[in-house]
């Protein structure tokens, strides 16, 4: 259906009394067999699937509000509103459902709503009794008519009974031309009076009467009449903060005057629910439903309003980016965009990512890219709340976003390493700045972020990138304190001083090696990160002290959780400089674990070997899939707890494609790294002692067994039981030194 008058968003209102958005679709009214009556029905305009089925129910109070909107009850606790595109549509199916309870249009409420607990009392009262008599609008009367709305307040029916009351001839109007008298004769009794009576109708609930109270020409004099609380010695100046202190700042001209009129509008009735009205009893939160549900469809509207303007937000990106640009006035422009997306939380999920690919589509991010990195602190502060909006909305667009930048600029600017920048370099005291960054950098860095259905390679591209083009600038602070020390390293020769960042640097280790990750291991690995570990250990000497127990605990956990490729890289390049340390059993334990996987894996090819002999005439990559059928059948030999692993060249295309490579190079060698039977009747492996061989030329994975079996899934052995026995040479006196 085209036709945009009956264009609607379904809304219903949750449990917290916040709108939800249920769709966009058209209405119709129509009979309904099943229903047995005239029914409003909202199909979708995405599908035509049916958004709303729902019956005009003779008894139901419906309520038009600012001229778009339908709001009713179907049940307890079940609101539902129709948000209509066009006046003239709300109008339509306003007439339609008047029409079948019988009602006169021009009502803004068809029915008054019945309290069950009033409902008996209710009709036993005299017709005369249903009605409630406003005082003449006089000065006089002010206080009786202060009584008669505070005494209405805890019955549904005299609310509804007053509300009518209040919006024939102008009633509210009046009320608000005695309060210039009463300011102008300074008489504080009536203004006293005055503010119970605002405050009244405000906890009466009524869209229609807020519809009087904040148009232009009153809501001024309500924010007055609200100044003078009875409880106060001085009143407040509120109406002086919103017109002086407050003043609206066009940072592109607005051409649409009802734009800026609901903007003003919905500035100052927040400011009247957040600053001027007393926080809400239990008892008067639902009294302010309809407020908030007034503010909420304003900034829905608002939203709606400048996001199709593209050439406003073309104009405000332009001068938000441009050098030429005054301070003063990107402060403003940043402080809109805050201001902006700010008010696109009121928006349902689906109309929020419509209004962020708007935004990523005008060049958001490129443009918090160059405000990030400026001088002024106000405008740093304000882009990097909106930097939180978009990554709490989607930290993939801003992965994506980042992971195309080095094509087209220098590391230095990159809006990540902007961000890191900012974070340690932050100004205040408390560092406020740097928390909130460093929430947002976790978001975006967080694995768990980045299992996305439909980018699966996500994780693997945006870790690769962030290794390569931001690590170095967040270790950059460590490195500089560590500097210093390196300097005078060769003065202190010989010295037991302990560096004074390793602590700090060790738990960093810790943590990343408790990620059980082989994705980091490998790291570890390729850059020999132990041996600092191992010489600030054999540095430690004897003394037992905090230090020396957080290094033993690294590798304690390490022989624990059996992180094979790491037990196999320390036995392999330092277990010369450990096998002297046996106050604990860690390293003895580590060398146990160490020898077990090599018998393991010499029978497993021993039953491959018997089993399928023929097959050892072929090439080296068969024998990878012999042993990988023996590691998933041979059952028997784990004790239940198999280790899921997930394919190497699944998880790292790249290194697992530059390892096949190396194989296939290097298969004239395979004689000698393949096993060979001694005269026992055994098989022995050639392993690489360094970690040059370990990693291969280059930084490449070598083609020998070792580091195959170190991606296949492999099971949990038994505890060590020889890890109490002590090795038959004597430990010497002093501990060797690895080599840097």
């Amino acid at each position: 259906m085209s036709d945009t008058r009956r264009r609607v968003k379904v809304y219903t209102l949750n449990e917290d009394r916040q709108w939800d958005d249920r769709g966009t679709g058209h209405v119709s009214s129509t009979f309904v067999e099943r229903l047995k009556g005239i029914s409003l029905l909202v199909r979708a305009e995405s599908d035509g699937s049916l958004l709303l089925e729902s019956k005009i129910s003779p008894n139901t109070a419906y309520q038009k509000q600012q001229d778009t909107l339908i709001v009713w009850s179907e049940a307890e606790n079940y609101d539902l509103a129709l948000s209509f595109q066009e006046k003239a549509g709300c109008d339509e199916i306003w007439e339609k459902i008047c029409q079948v309870q019988g009602k006169d249009p021009a009502l803004e409420i068809t029915q008054d709503p019945i309290d069950e607990s009033e409902e008996e009392r209710f009709e036993e009262m005299p017709e005369t009794s249903h009605l409630v008599e406003l005082p003449p609008c006089e000065l006089a009367r002010l206080e009786e008519i202060a009584d008669l709305v505070t005494s209405v307040l805890s019955s549904p029916i005299r609310r509804e009974k007053l509300a009518l009351a209040l919006m024939s001839e102008g009633y509210m109007k009046k009320l608000l031309q005695l309060f210039q008298v009463c300011e102008d004769l300074d008489n504080r009794e009536g203004l006293h009076h005055l503010y119970e009576i605002v405050r009244g109708v405000l906890f009466l609930n009524k869209a229609a009467l807020f519809e009087v109270m904040f148009s232009d020409d009153c809501i001024m004099d309500v924010v007055g009449c609200l100044e003078y609380d009875p409880a106060l010695v001085q009143p407040k100046r509120h109406r002086e903060f919103l017109t002086k202190t407050a003043k609206f700042k066009e940072v592109i001209p607005i051409t649409d005057s009802e734009l800026r009129q609901k903007i003003h509008q919905t500035y100052r009735v927040q400011y009247i629910q957040d600053i001027i009205l007393p926080t809400p009893s239990v008892f008067e939160e639902n009294f302010l439903s309809t407020l908030t549900s007034f503010i909420f469809f304003n900034k829905v509207e608002i939203v709606s309003m400048l996001q199709e303007d593209e050439k406003f937000l073309t104009e405000v990106f332009a001068q938000l980016t441009d050098e030429a640009t005054e301070d003063g006035k990107r402060r403003e422009l940043v402080n809109f965009f805050k201001e902006f997306c700010a008010f696109s939380q009121t928006l349902q999920p689906q109309n929020r990512d419509a209004f962020f690919k708007t935004l990523a589509n005008l060049g958001i991010l490129p443009a918090l890219e160059i405000v990030m990195g400026m001088d002024d602190l106000q405008v740093r502060a304000a882009a990097t709340d909106i930097f939180s909006y978009l990554v709490e909305f989607s930290p993939s667009m801003v992965r994506e976003f980042v992971m195309q930048e080095p094509q087209q600029t220098d590391d230095d600017v990159l809006l990540i390493n902007v961000v890191i920048k900012q974070m340690i370099c932050d100004s205040d005291p408390e560092l406020g700045g740097a928390v909130q960054l460093m929430g947002l950098l976790r978001t975006l860095i967080d694995p768990e972020n980045m299992l996305t259905p439909t980018n699966k390679t996500e994780k693997t591209e945006f870790l690769s990138f962030f290794y390569k083009y931001c690590m170095q600038v967040l270790t950059a602070p460590l490195l500089a304190n560590t500097v210093d020390e390196k300097k005078s390293k060769a003065l202190q020769e010989g010295s037991t001083k302990i560096n004074p960042v390793c602590p700090g640097a060790l738990r960093f280790m810790r943590r990343i090696i408790g990620q059980k990750d082989e994705y980091y291991n490998r790291y570890i690995i390729k850059g020999n990160l132990f041996e600092p570990v191992i010489n600030t250990l054999l540095d430690n000497g004897t003394r037992y002290n905090l230090l020396n127990s957080a290094i033993i605990e690294l590798f304690e956990f390490i022989k624990v959780e059996d992180v094979k490729s790491l037990i196999a890289h320390i036995i392999d390049n330092y277990y010369k400089a450990l096998e002297s340390i046996e106050y604990v059993q860690t390293f003895k334990g580590l060398k146990g674990r160490y020898e077990q996987e090599k018998d393991r894996q010499t029978l497993r090819l021993n039953r491959s070997v018997l089993l399928y002999p023929s097959r050892y005439r072929r090439d080296a990559r068969t024998l990878d899939e012999d042993e990988e059928m023996w590691f998933h059948e041979d059952e028997d030999d784990d004790e239940g707890e198999a280790v899921e692993k997930s394919r190497p060249e699944e998880e790292f295309p790249e290194s697992y494609g530059k390892y096949m490579e190396a194989k296939k190079v290097k298969e004239s060698d395979d004689k000698e790294n393949f096993p060979t039977q001694t005269p026992t009747g055994s098989f022995k492996f050639t392993f690489s002692h360094s970690a040059g061989a370990a990693n291969g030329a280059n930084g490449k994975p070598a083609a020998s067994h070792a580091a195959s079996t170190a991606m296949v899934g492999l099971v949990d052995y038994p505890d060590d039981e020889d890890e109490e026995e002590e090795d038959e040479e004597q430990s010497p006196r002093k501990r060797p030194r690895l080599g840097s």
